[in-house]
């Protein structure tokens, strides 16, 4: 498989993503809507299918579905209703699910998406209100059903197949996690099954526009695996047409249900598809249709947060941030919530990404800790950042500061600069001339490179200089001292 001409084919993907809502009710029922309890504690005799229970729908979790439409720019609908879906598993008590199937809330809309750093529009189908099955789990003599999770509000987004690779399905899902958090609509916990993505997948000849049969690989809550599932996917069904040219695509690739393996690095067939017949559909009796006025819809629209995108544009346009280190911090919110709180103490916003995106977050990735949970305060790096704009440190010594601060989170680095004779900067220029001396004396060609209009030999010089000073003098003086030997 390995020397398949993969690159004369195209993938169609389309992305069906589940986003529990974090309502503190259910969709349904007045049952605590709260992951991590005792399991069959926040249940209640609607979301355990008990007879003659009626759901009564939560307004809250409408609300939230309305604001996600807004932020994609889709049209909402002021009339949209539930329908019931059959389907017969342990973990689903009533044995269908109350979905919107023929009038969703949400209709159309794009998300903008960074795909390895270029942005890229993605258009949404639609997006509609359900509730979520319980939970199955597995011992080693028996299995059992929790249904804690059984009747949480979800929110299904279901994109139009204009995906065409891996990272475009990974950036689009990242997207969508995003404004969900910025909405404060969930919490995006995807290891606790706050989102859960259903990836459609066909592939076709390069230039084609034909849709072939499609598999479905459900409920991965890991864009790594995402990306994995859809690589492997990918190179199955190139291996399959390739087998046979002469088959119809029908006949070569039989739609149906996968799972994603993470050890086997395969996708796992788990059923054949249903179609929707099999679901046998039909208008959700004890619900009336949903109305909503332009009214309400409006009030929502003036109440919306900033949202990526904006943040985005503000951090390009107004602070000069570049493309990619805007769109890594807009695509983690809460590293994103504090670089804005510390650009309220600490106005050189390039500089401040820097610092937050590559030398912190470098510090702690083997860790897996963030700046926000190994308790770093932004006033400590505002402060940090501060000390080298009035060159009390050099970048190198900050560097060294910074690590001690990762090694004990509450220190002040006023505090671990005064502690610590080596972080003094040299600034006595008696101490610095003769080194200076001694480099010009060792680098006369740098000197002739200089005055003969080379600007880097200036800085090859100064540099040379900071490393006899193990990177404490100050650069200022330093350039100061040569330029006026040289000159």
């Amino acid at each position: 498989m390995k020397n398949l001409p993969y690159e004369l084919w195209e993938p169609v993907i389309g992305l069906e993503i589940h986003v529990q809502l974090n309502t503190k009710s259910k969709l349904f029922s007045a049952a605590a809507n709260r992951f991590g309890d005792e399991p069959n504690t926040n249940i209640s005799v609607v979301c355990t299918a008990q007879p003659g229970a009626l759901p009564i729908l939560n307004k809250e979790a409408v609300r939230k579905a309305v604001q996600f439409g807004l932020s994609i720019g889709a049209n909402i609908s002021l009339i949209s209703k539930f329908d019931r879906k059959s389907y017969f598993y342990p973990d689903c008590p009533r044995n269908f699910q109350i979905t919107q199937f023929e009038r969703p809330i949400v209709v159309g809309g794009t998300v903008t998406a960074f795909v390895e750093g270029t942005p890229k529009t993605f258009q949404v189908n639609r997006a509609h209100l359900e509730d979520d099955a319980g939970m199955l789990k597995h011992f080693t003599t028996f299995a059992g059903v929790d249904f804690n999770r059984a009747g949480a509000p979800l929110i299904e987004i279901v994109s139009e197949p204009c995906i065409h690779s891996a990272k475009e399905a990974s950036a689009y899902a990242s997207a969508i996690r995003a404004i969900m958090l910025y909405l404060d609509a969930s919490d995006g916990n995807m290891e606790e099954g706050s989102l859960r993505m259903d990836v459609n997948i066909s592939v076709r000849p390069k230039g084609s526009t034909e849709l072939r049969p499609r598999i479905e690989i459900k409920n991965m809550n890991s864009f790594s695996f995402l990306e994995a599932a859809v690589e492997s996917e990918i190179k199955r069904q190139v291996a399959l047409y390739l087998q046979d040219p002469s088959r119809p695509p029908e006949e070569v690739i039989i739609p149906g249900t996968y799972r994603w393996d993470p050890e086997r690095k395969e996708t796992i067939l788990m059923r054949r598809k249903e179609s929707a017949d099999d679901y046998r559909y039909f208008p959700e009796p004890d619900l009336v249709p949903v109305v909503l006025s332009q009214a309400y819809v409006d009030e929502i629209q003036n109440c919306l947060p900033e949202l990526p995108q904006d943040r985005y544009n503000r951090y390009i346009e107004k602070l000069g941030l570049t493309p990619y280190s805007a769109s890594l911090l807009i695509n983690d919110k809460p590293l994103c919530d504090y670089f804005e709180e510390t650009l309220k103490i600490y106005s050189n916003a390039r500089q401040l990404c820097n610092w937050i995106t590559v030398e912190f977050t470098g510090r702690l990735k083997e860790s897996g800790q963030t700046l926000l949970s190994i308790g770093i305060t932004p006033a400590h790096v505002a402060k940090l950042l501060t000390m080298i704009d009035s060159q009390l440190i050099t970048g190198r010594i900050a560097k060294q500061v910074a690590d001690d601060m990762v090694a004990s989170p509450g220190l002040d680095p006023e505090t671990i600069v005064k502690n610590n004779p080596d972080y003094l900067p040299v600034t006595n220029t008696s101490e610095i001339e003769p080194l200076v001396d001694e480099v010009l004396a060792a680098h006369p060609q740098s000197i002739a490179d200089y005055k003969a209009g080379r600007e880097k030999a200036l800085a090859f010089l100064v540099g040379q200089v900071m490393k006899l000073t193990r990177g404490k003098a100050s650069p200022a003086i330093v350039n100061e001292l040569i330029l006026r030997k040289i000159q």
